[in-house]
């Protein structure tokens, strides 16, 4: 019998757009033959489900069921495509932990951690993962910028702590540029992250659970045509995104045990895609994603087609890997 398999995309944040690019493509690619794929857009104003003509019919939030066609629908599992929140910070993955439903994405407390980009960092330090020397704010302290530089340096990045896709992220090369740099961010979230600039190769590792094993994906290098990797070098074609890095045997080998150390250690579950900088032959991690973007475009798919696993398999897989195993 086909899971009835509820994907939920959209979300609360500036990265909306992305996540419905992601949820269509699951929707398009999972195996027609083993799940019945709903469309289920996650607004702040509405939850609802989308037919294959766009009709709307809404969610019951107190059972997360449907109903349509004069039937209710309740669903086996929940693929999570929600980039940001509620999807990326645990915020969904407590309410399905609430109605007992299995979703695709890692764990409340790992999905809230790791969206904090100044919380991962810190929590993984003790496990010799090292990061940029960083400078934090929250909304209402007063601005130091004297202590800014002295900390970072400049050039440095003025980031907002819980946001994806570089929305409110900024390069700042000098100190009267700061203060601008800040306030975009404050848009973006209520609290910052101010990190020193590190010069060197970028690369993405995606991290899965794939058969019941921990499976590191083939390596990204991210070659921008920007002054970083911005949104629009991510979305906008200003970047080449090279699958393998060009990177040698000695750097693969540490970025990849890193990357798989830090899902481990976590006890993630799911999709992870972390950012690493190399720095004297040594990786540096900028961040880790827990929802990244699953458009035939994106990275992580990238990554697993030169891995040999299809969209459709590597969609199942995550469905398979969190159903009962007797279902």
């Amino acid at each position: 019998m086909k899971k009835k398999v509820a994907i939920i995309m959209g979300g609360y944040s500036s990265e909306y757009k992305i996540s419905l690019n992601s949820g269509n493509v699951v929707h398009t690619y999972l195996d027609k033959n083993e799940f019945e794929s709903y469309r289920i857009h996650i607004f702040k104003d509405k939850w609802v489900y989308v037919d294959e003509n766009d009709k709307e019919f809404p969610v019951n939030k107190d059972d997360f069921s449907i109903r349509t066609n004069g039937k209710t629908i309740t669903f086996d599992c929940v693929f999570n495509a929600i980039h940001g929140t509620p999807g990326e910070d645990g915020l969904m993955q407590a309410y399905f932990e609430l109605l007992n439903i299995p979703q695709t994405s890692c764990d409340y407390y790992q999905a809230a951690l790791t969206f904090s980009k100044r919380d991962l960092l810190s929590v993984l330090k003790p496990y010799g993962i090292k990061s940029a020397p960083s400078y934090y704010l929250n909304m209402g302290d007063s601005i130091d910028l004297d202590a800014i530089v002295e900390k970072v340096g400049l050039p440095c990045f003025v980031k907002a702590n819980k946001a994806g896709s570089s929305f409110g992220i900024s390069k700042v090369y000098k100190k009267e540029d700061l203060q601008s740099a800040i306030e975009l961010a404050y848009k973006e979230d209520n609290e910052i992250i101010i990190e020193a600039f590190l010069e060197g190769t970028e690369v993405s590792v995606g991290v899965i659970k794939f058969k019941g094993e921990t499976k590191v994906l083939p390596i990204t290098e991210i070659v921008t045509e920007n002054d970083f990797f911005d949104y629009e070098a991510k979305y906008e074609g200003k970047s080449q995104e090279i699958t393998p890095a060009r990177i040698t045997p000695e750097q693969e080998k540490k970025v990849s045990e890193m990357a798989k150390h830090a899902y481990e250690v976590l006890k993630m579950k799911g999709f992870s895609r972390s950012e690493f900088i190399f720095v004297n032959n040594e990786p540096y991690m900028l961040e880790m994603n827990t929802t990244p973007g699953l458009t035939t475009e994106s990275i992580l798919p990238q990554q697993a087609k030169i891995a040999g696993i299809s969209l459709a398999e590597l969609f199942g897989n995550a469905i398979k890997e969190v159903l009962p195993k007797n279902s």
